[in-house]
């Protein structure tokens, strides 16, 4: 059930994204509405297949797709 779950969330993630150059945590928090716990759920998910590159950038967690 967590493993469905993760993957709708990374879903949300992954639409948030995508036409963007990327974003912020606290941006894609604010879009999709998640909270911190279930953020770094998906984010876990979509960095496990590939499909997101992260970096730290002031302080601030930046995410983009691959």
């Amino acid at each position: 059930m967590l493993k469905e779950k993760a993957g709708e969330i990374a879903g949300k993630i992954w639409n948030a994204l995508d036409g963007t150059e990327g974003l912020t945590a606290k941006q894609i928090k604010k879009v999709t509405k998640l909270v911190d716990k279930d953020l770094f759920l998906g984010l876990g998910w979509l960095l496990r297949e590939d499909k997101i590159s992260t970096q730290e950038i002031e302080g601030e967690l930046f995410i983009k797709l691959n």
